[in-house]
């Protein structure tokens, strides 16, 4: 079983273009800490994306770096679990998860493996559609 958790930004993206779905045919269950659960409750997320909590303190080196909870919370608990991808878009926060050891994909790289694995016809429209949408 792959284990994923995300945090908020990869689920929002997703949401807005309306290919959430896309974490299902790609990894099955995607799971996210409190933090991101609290990010994301406006959103209708489906029963695969579970909420865990983290069973351990987070480290210091996460605790002391520049990260929003969520980025915090989705990184220790990618490392206690030993999570064989972290969803993760902050480039701190991919930063600090790269060299913790940890595997990080952005939206734009999920949109990518979509395609190659033939879930997407084109990542162009939706990265297009991400343009105009974001915030």
């Amino acid at each position: 079983m792959t284990l994923v958790v995300s945090d908020a930004s990869p689920l929002i993206a997703l949401q807005q273009i309306d290919e959430l779905k896309l974490l299902r045919g790609l990894f099955g269950e995607v799971i996210i800490p409190p933090a991101v659960a609290r990010e994301v409750a406006s959103l209708s997320l489906p029963p695969w994306v579970k909420a865990r909590s983290l069973q351990q303190p987070m480290a210091g080196d996460i605790l002391h770096a520049s990260l929003g909870a969520g980025e915090s919370e989705a990184i220790s608990l990618a490392q206690e679990i030993h999570a064989n991808w972290l969803l993760l878009d902050e480039r701190a926060g991919r930063r600090l998860a790269q060299a913790l050891g940890l595997r990080v994909a952005g939206t734009l790289g999920l949109l990518n493996r979509a395609k190659e694995k033939g879930l997407l016809a084109a990542v162009r429209p939706h990265v297009e559609t991400l343009v105009r949408t974001d915030p």
